[in-house]
């Protein structure tokens, strides 16, 4: 363990030095970037201002007891129960775009910029950012917004924040997405050095960025790590989340808290959990789900086959499906997990035996299975 450690300690050394000295110079080249002007405000209808585009972002304020309020940016669409998309690190509520309208005709879908990333401010000066504090004002903004136990899904960091929020009964369900908080430390060193390189490569120009998207190598170079299929990524969509992964105010500090042991333990009884990880995930392994399988015993696995770390973006119409059957009543229909590990999951034996030895073994569900429901789905990827 010893000598994995020092290796993944010289790997984030050097990636991040790599990356910093690739930045500086091309800075030097070219003189740093300067955020983007802030938009026109126009009304939102259920909330304050916020940046014209095609849909308003809308402002609420939670004001949970004992602690200082934040105001968080949202959006709103569709109808029926709401479910709620958190994003992860680095991102902002507009990665979960190819999902919502797939969701809209069964859910009111309401997407969040969490604290510091995208268009909300920051926590206030001397708030914790500690995972209970999270739970405690997204609790708070599901009040404000008149949201009486939501369905809520998350990826990475919001995935975990969602486990959390469904740990302490806020939440009618839960998916999650390659949730963090189920790493060794080797593990989430090596998590953290690929996070940190991807915000080195996201400060070169803006104008280097936007050559390199425009064709499938460049792609492949900038998001090649996140995405398993970087080709499918729009140009656009690229040059967007490496901006907005630039300016995210809140990343080293959540990168600091996400240091903390213990991220996520005990069980979630009487809330319906899926979790969902892509079998190409390089950034959290998919090992790394035969651990949320021991921790959560009940929780259903879903496999997606071929995603990398950031599935909505290559698998929006599975992603979708996924989701959609984990808010049904019906829910997803378990398969034992030793019959999956017979057809193979996408981990070593490390995982299999962690898997085998979880008490009542866990159910699984393949998601093989979904995907010819989910290339007559109604947005195809």
């Amino acid at each position: 363990m010893t000598s994995s450690l020092a290796l993944v300690a010289r790997l984030e050394g050097e990636t991040w030095r790599a990356g910093a000295s690739a930045a500086a110079k091309i800075r030097g080249w070219a003189g740093d970037l300067t955020a983007a002007p802030s938009g026109l405000l126009t009304p939102c209808g259920d909330g304050l201002c916020g940046p014209a585009s095609a849909t308003a972002t809308c402002f609420v304020e939670a004001r949970p007891e004992g602690l200082p309020p934040i105001t968080l940016a949202y959006e709103r669409h569709g109808s029926g129960e709401p479910v709620v998309l958190l994003h992860g690190i680095g991102s902002h509520r507009q990665a979960w775009d190819p999902i919502v309208p797939l969701l809209m005709a069964e859910h009111t879908v309401i997407t969040v910029d969490l604290p510091g990333f995208g268009d909300s401010p920051d926590l206030p000066r001397g708030l914790s950012r500690d995972l209970p504090t999270m739970v405690t004002e997204l609790g708070a903004m599901f009040t404000a917004l008149g949201l009486d136990l939501p369905h809520v899904a998350g990826h990475s960091l919001g995935g975990l924040i969602a486990l959390r929020l469904a740990q302490a009964g806020l939440v009618r369900s839960v998916t999650a997405l390659a949730p963090a908080g189920f790493w060794t430390e080797a593990e989430r060193r090596y998590a953290f050095a690929v996070l940190s390189a991807a915000r080195n490569i996201a400060r070169l120009p803006s104008w280097m960025v936007s050559r390199l998207a425009a064709t499938p190598i460049g792609r492949a170079a900038l998001t090649g790590t996140l995405y398993g299929r970087p080709d499918r990524c729009p140009p656009g969509e690229v040059v967007t989340s490496l901006a907005i992964l630039r300016q995210s105010v809140a990343f080293n500090a959540t990168l600091r808290a996400g240091r903390a042991p213990d991220l996520f333990v005990g069980d979630i009884p009487g809330v319906p959990v899926t979790i969902a990880w892509g079998s190409a995930d390089r950034v959290l392994f998919a090992r790394q789900a035969a651990r949320a399988a021991a921790t959560i015993p009940g929780a259903h696995m879903v496999w997606l086959p071929g995603c990398g770390h950031v599935p909505m973006n290559d698998a929006p119409a599975l992603v979708a499906r996924v989701i959609l059957d984990a808010t049904r009543p019906s829910g997803l229909i378990g398969v034992h997990a030793r019959d999956l590990l017979l057809e193979g999951a996408p981990f070593g034996a490390e995982g299999i035996k962690e898997i085998a030895d979880a008490a009542d073994g866990p159910p699984l569900v393949c998601a093989e299975s979904l995907l010819a429901d989910a290339a007559a789905s109604r947005c195809p990827d």
